[in-house]
């Protein structure tokens, strides 16, 4: 058997230790350990604690700055453009999130444009987060070339994570996308797991379309979603993200070593601006009931609405405890001691 049991209280106290250990603050800490630890309790592995030796990593070459966090460099209106100061991801991503929710609860609308910052792993954590507080999201960021563009045959776009949230009553609505076939945090989980991928999803070092994590990972060459029109919703995003924060594109990140300094957006609206959030509700739910009544392909198979999914698994965590990798686990300790 190579997972182990964990439970989110035990699991939240170990990642804070290990955080505290590699000087962020006390507080700092618990919030980095609270978020990977949901992260995983929703199922979203690769974001949450497989991640953190990468984070860890990361830490001790001194890509993410923790004496700081995300700072305001300008604002106009319902507009706002922010300096990531190269700090943890997740910890600016959670300030830039409140800060447009506080815009869209004002003024109806708010954006912050955030540059020099680092991965923010689980892009939905954001969405959840704005919908809690009764906000539509609408959030994205570039990364490091990890594509080809279509047509072409050396990786010239990102996987730029697109993630868009809508809060309702009966479970809020969260889209949660690389914009890649598969994330390549995802396909490094069923490597792990010695699984192959349902669809291809990258290509080998031949050039060939592959389903197989590992030799993609190893080509560094995923397939963007939808073939063309994923390559081309990559390139948009990254431009909106390096022009609207005035920091780097996926081809300026690409010429580091590792991935930092990206260029992230959010954008949040309060629909409650409207006061129909009672009509509001029952087309939401009249979507998802369309949806819903459908015959499956599969027997035994069913229809979701983006989410749904994350829900239903949160909640068999909570209930069961996490499967954690006993390698990923075992070094996560070793990184403590």
């Amino acid at each position: 058997m190579n997972h182990t049991i964990v439970s989110s209280q035990e699991m939240q106290s170990v990642l804070a230790t290990l955080f505290t250990k590699y000087n962020f603050p006390q507080e700092q800490a618990k919030i980095l350990a609270r978020i990977h630890t949901e992260s995983t309790i929703d199922g979203i592995y690769s974001h949450g604690i497989n991640r953190i030796p990468v984070f860890i990593d990361y830490v001790k070459k001194g890509l993410i700055n923790i004496d700081t966090t995300a700072s305001k460099v300008t604002a106009m209106g319902s507009i706002e453009r922010w300096d990531g100061n190269r700090a943890s991801g997740v910890l600016n991503a959670i300030k830039c999130t409140d800060r447009a929710v506080d815009m869209a609860k004002t003024h109806g609308m708010g954006l912050v444009a955030l540059r020099n910052t680092n991965h923010w792993m689980r892009g939905g954590t954001y969405a959840w987060q704005a919908a809690e507080k009764g906000c539509i999201s609408i959030l994205f960021t570039n990364t490091i070339p990890n594509m080809p563009a279509w047509g072409g045959k050396e990786n010239r776009i990102g996987n730029n994570p697109l993630v868009i949230g809508i809060p309702r009553k009966n479970g809020h609505v969260v889209l949660d996308m690389a914009l890649s076939q598969y994330s390549f945090g995802k396909m490094q989980s069923l490597a792990l797991n010695d699984q192959d991928l349902p669809f291809d999803g990258g290509w080998d070092n031949d050039g060939n379309l592959s389903k197989d994590p590992k030799t993609i990972i190893d080509s560094g060459k995923a397939l963007p979603v939808g073939y063309w029109k994923g390559s081309a919703l990559s390139m948009i995003l990254d431009m909106l993200a390096t022009l609207l924060s005035a920091g780097n594109s996926t081809y300026k990140i690409g010429l580091e070593k590792d991935e930092t300094a990206l260029s992230q957006v959010f954008l949040c609206i309060d629909p409650s601006t409207f006061k129909d959030t009672e009509i509001q509700e029952k087309l939401l739910n009249e979507i998802i009931g369309f949806a819903h009544d459908s015959s499956p392909i599969s027997k035994g198979d069913r229809t979701y609405y983006p989410g749904e999914r994350t829900l239903k698994q949160r909640s068999k965590s909570i209930k069961e405890g996490m499967q954690v990798n006993t390698v990923i686990w075992k070094k996560v300790h070793e990184l403590i001691v």
